[in-house]
Parts: C-alpha cells; structure tokens; sequence
C-alpha cells in the first residue's frame, strides 16, 4: 500500500475541512511547496493535492503554484479540484501532474470522462466522495441520487483503473475511516482503491494496510502530529 499525504490548497495555502464543510477550514500550514518537500524528505512516493478554491469553483484556480509543487520535488503527484473539460486535463499533464482525478465531471460529462480515458489511460483517477452512501459533487456541496457502489460499478465498466473513496462524514475528523464501506468497494469492483478520509492512527494505517488496498491519504492525521508519515511508510513497506 502506498501512503499519499495531503495538501489542500485554500487561497496559497494547506487548509483541512472539518466534514467536507467550507466554513470549517483551519490553515496547517503556510506553504504548500515547503510542505510538499518535507513530505519527499520523509520517503512520500507521491503527494495527494486538492485544489479546493478550484473545486468550489468549477475550474483549476491555483495551476501556478501547482505547477510550483511539481517543479519542487522529485515524486510524483495528483490533482483533484475543478478539473471539468479536457482541456484542464490536458494543461495539468502538460506541467507535470501525475495523475489528474475528476470528480463532479465523472458524474456529469461522461463524454468528457470517456475522452479523458481514451487519451491519458491510468492516468485519470475518479474520486468518489459519499455522504450517507450517496456521491456528492460540486466540492461536496450538493449530493446526488446515485449509490457509490453503483457508480463505482459504471466507472469499472467504463475502464476507470483508480477510484478514491472519501466518506464526507469522516473527513477532517480523526474518528478513523469507514472500513465498512472500502470492504464493499473492494468486493464490488477490482480498480485500485485509494482510501481517504478519517485517518487518525497507524493502526488505522495498518489495518488498511492488511486490507491490501492500493492506497491511503492521510492529512489531519498527519499535520496534528497522530501519524508520523516517515513511520507509516517504512511499517507499510515492511
């Protein structure tokens, strides 16, 4: 299992949501560079970033200090947050992100999903964030009707490799991850699974871990000191 830790930008710099909640945002730190370089310095293999100004948004709001993240460290990183046209897709490859995850587009513009499949593979993740069992969109602002195992199921048939799984009501909130629902994601589909959301020990690490899930992104857990990144990589290695 690989560990992603967290970077969620807010007006240049790291916030975490408290639930998903706009209103409920507390700054961790000043600089996103600085921070995604300490992340390399404790043996990260890649960096989790949101654009959360981007997700309200609608489009890619702080491409400039992305860019800067890339440009600054050596691992690879992904995006998530206002990615809607192929477009954007195509200018966050173009500066070196890894992997781009769509979201409110996925449910949205299958043609666009479909397109961006076609053209950049597994490079395009799709991350599923649920409230109540239901995906929300529009940076978690609205929720639809559609039940995340079923979207889960139509992003597999439409040759989706990476789905990250986010339930809304953890997030923020150092209260551990919702093991219930990555069991049934896992049992319903075979993309790799990225959990997210709730992470507040390394037990939580290492029962992920057990799970054989392709990943976790950790950020609370990791800023208010619970989780030592550099220790959960070398015991999720061993």
């Amino acid at each position: 299992m690989i560990i992603l830790p967290a970077i969620d930008i807010r007006n240049g710099k790291c916030v975490r949501l408290y639930k998903g909640s706009f209103e409920q945002s507390e700054i961790v730190a000043e600089s996103p560079v600085e921070t995604a370089k300490g992340f390399e310095n404790d043996g990260a293999e890649f960096i989790h970033v949101v654009d959360l100004d981007g997700a309200l948004g609608g489009e890619v709001v702080n491409i400039k200090l992305i860019e800067n993240i890339v440009k600054n460290v050596s691992i690879p990183i992904e995006l998530g947050g206002g990615i809607r046209d192929i477009k954007a897709v195509d200018k966050l490859i173009s500066i070196g992100v890894k992997r781009v995850i769509l979201g409110t587009a996925a449910i949205n513009d299958k043609k666009f999903l479909k397109e961006a499949i076609s053209k950049y593979g597994d490079r395009v993740a799709v991350g599923i964030d649920a409230k109540n069992g239901y995906v929300a969109v529009n940076g978690w602002l609205k929720v639809s009707e559609i039940n995340y195992l079923e979207f889960a199921k139509l992003m597999e048939d439409m040759d989706v490799k990476n789905i990250i799984l986010t339930d809304i009501s953890k997030d923020g909130t150092l209260e551990g991850p919702n093991f219930e629902m990555l069991q049934a994601l896992k049992e319903t589909v075979k993309c790799d699974i990225t959990a997210s959301g709730g992470i507040k020990s390394i037990e939580d690490v290492l029962k992920l871990n057990k799970m054989n899930i392709y990943g976790t992104i950790i950020g609370k857990a990791i800023y208010s000191g619970n989780v030592k990144l550099k220790e959960a990589i070398n015991l999720t290695r061993e």
